[in-house]
């Protein structure tokens, strides 16, 4: 039987704080109601896997030659291209995830062809938790653009559980689009909850 208990961090890890917020954004933005609700895009993460694990493969098996043939077999040509590539390949790996990702967390897309990519951070000893929020039309017209940030005590209690309701009324007082879907959530139910999924 699942545990359907709230997740519960250290409230002094900046870091524990960030993942389970940056965390709860997927499930939230893929279960509001439609014609609200965003399919998520993983083509970024899926490059950052594939750059991670194919330098890990080559490690590994340069490691398993050395292992099994000796230190000699270690000196092909063959074994210098491994290196090199690894280097290669874990340096486009860094380069993706500090330029390209830059801290994306969420990047979606509705049925209707809009998108939205929110980025979030945090600086070192603060409770702040910072999005950078852009929302596009199937067009590319920036339909919002916006910073915004609020303590992490708006969602986590003071012995570190996690609410996650608060942090859905803060991103949707901010987001008009998430505003709007909230509208929607409340009238299906009667107002009498503002749990998304609501079919």
């Amino acid at each position: 039987m699942a545990s359907t208990e709230a997740p519960k961090v250290p409230v002094y890890s900046v870091n524990d704080l960030k993942s389970t917020t940056d965390d709860a954004l997927t499930p939230y933005l893929t279960t509001l109601p439609e014609p609200y609700r965003f399919t998520q895009n993983n083509t970024n993460s899926n490059v950052r896997l594939v750059l991670g694990y194919t330098a890990v493969a080559i490690a590994g098996a340069t490691f398993y030659v050395d292992r099994k043939l000796g230190w000699e077999a270690t000196r092909a040509p063959w074994v210098l291209a491994a290196v090199i590539s690894y280097f290669v390949l874990n340096s486009i790996l860094t380069i993706w995830i500090w330029a390209v990702e830059a801290g994306e967390v969420f990047r979606g897309t509705r049925k209707s062809g809009e998108t939205i990519v929110i980025r979030s951070s945090t600086k070192k000893h603060s409770s702040l938790y910072k999005l950078n929020i852009k929302y596009t039309s199937p067009t590319n017209k920036v339909l919002q653009e916006k910073e915004i940030e609020t303590s992490f005590a708006t969602w986590f209690s003071a012995d570190g559980v996690f609410h996650p309701e608060p942090l859905r009324r803060w991103l949707s007082s901010e987001i008009e689009v998430l505003g709007l879907a909230a509208k929607e959530t409340a009238k299906r139910t009667g107002g009498s909850s503002s749990h998304v999924g609501v079919q």
